[in-house]
């Protein structure tokens, strides 16, 4: 009877060791490891996938976790890259822990900046991502039924997605971002005027106190038929057709591009670039001025003026205070 209450005792420690080790000693990979989870894949399914990928040493230590501490275990893309235990493994994934790739997009960047910032965070070449924002407009038709491109509409934001992410979920994600937000702010009546506006409000100003007033000037400009003459739209036209330089050049003042707000009175056919929540603020309620003009200061301010002789004198000033802090 001793013999075998002794052998039962060893199977005892025999089975409590292997538990030790199946749920409590690290393991897994030293590199590197990625692990997809489909939807839908179950408990016993998703340890089998974790042993084969050799980040668990026995699919059994799910299973024993899950009986344990039952939790709904998330579908996604996993990180692996160091040992750890079954017990930090299996929080994980109850967590949703995910891996994913970060983009920002900061406010006022246009479809070629998202571009390259699509490309430099890993989520896929920029020359792609510019097709897909031109092909796949139908994510705001319902605000912009005859545009080019979803410029103006993804919204700025940081976005988190898999490494998986297509162009068109990247930009359903932006185009939605864009929806919440209009929903927000009420957005009606002609909205891609609206966000056209705000574009040039984003690009032309930095000061979140001087949008509404900027936007103002270009309201009392359109409504008097006066050219807006703003430089980020001659870039914007000299971005589109590949032939910008780094700078404004005569010859892009009087290219004939319908960008070109010194030579076609009006807003341009589209939005330049993406605003913010300020600017799209700024362009549904202008102030009330009678300022035509603005130029900045040395600053990184504006200054508005009613006459074109008071913004001459604006611009002198500008020129000279450049001067002097360029001698400095």
């Amino acid at each position: 009877m001793l013999k075998f209450l002794s052998f039962l005792l060893l199977l005892a420690l025999i089975a409590s060791a292997a538990v030790y080790v199946i749920l409590y000693r690290p393991f897994g990979p030293s590199s590197e490891t990625f692990v997809d989870i489909p939807t839908g894949t179950s408990t016993v399914a998703i340890g089998d996938l974790l042993q084969h990928n050799g980040v668990l040493r026995s699919a059994y230590a799910l299973d024993l976790l899950h009986a344990a501490n039952p939790g709904t275990l998330k579908a996604g893309e996993y990180r692996f890259d160091h040992p750890t235990t079954p017990a930090e493994v299996y929080s994980r994934l109850v967590k949703g822990d995910v891996f994913t790739l970060t983009l920002s997009v900061p406010e006022g960047f246009n479809i070629f900046d998202i571009a390259a910032a699509v490309q430099s965070a890993g989520l896929g070449p920029a020359t792609t991502f510019l097709s897909a924002a031109s092909e796949h407009t139908e994510l705001i038709a319902t605000y912009s039924p005859h545009a080019q491109s979803l410029e103006g509409f993804l919204f700025p934001d940081t976005y988190h997605f898999s490494r998986h992410a297509t162009p068109l979920q990247i930009l359903t994600s932006m185009t939605h971002r864009f929806r919440t937000t209009a929903a927000l702010l009420n957005l009606t009546g002609d909205i891609a005027e609206t966000v056209t506006l705000a574009s040039l409000v984003e690009k032309e100003v930095s000061q979140d106190s001087e949008r509404p007033l900027v936007a103002g000037v270009f309201t009392n400009r359109l409504a008097q038929g006066i050219p807006l003459a703003t430089d980020p739209t001659i870039i914007y036209a000299a971005l589109l057709e590949n032939r910008y330089r780094g700078a404004i050049y005569a010859s892009d003042l009087k290219a004939p591009s319908p960008y070109n707000t010194y030579l076609h009175p009006g807003l341009p056919p589209g939005p330049i670039a993406n605003p913010g929540l300020a600017a799209l603020r700024a362009a549904i309620h202008p102030a009330h001025t009678d300022y035509l003009y603005f130029v900045a200061d040395a600053q990184g301010h504006s200054r508005f003026a009613t006459t074109l002789k008071e913004h001459t004198q604006n611009v002198q000033q500008y020129r000279q205070a450049e001067h002097a802090a360029g001698r400095r």
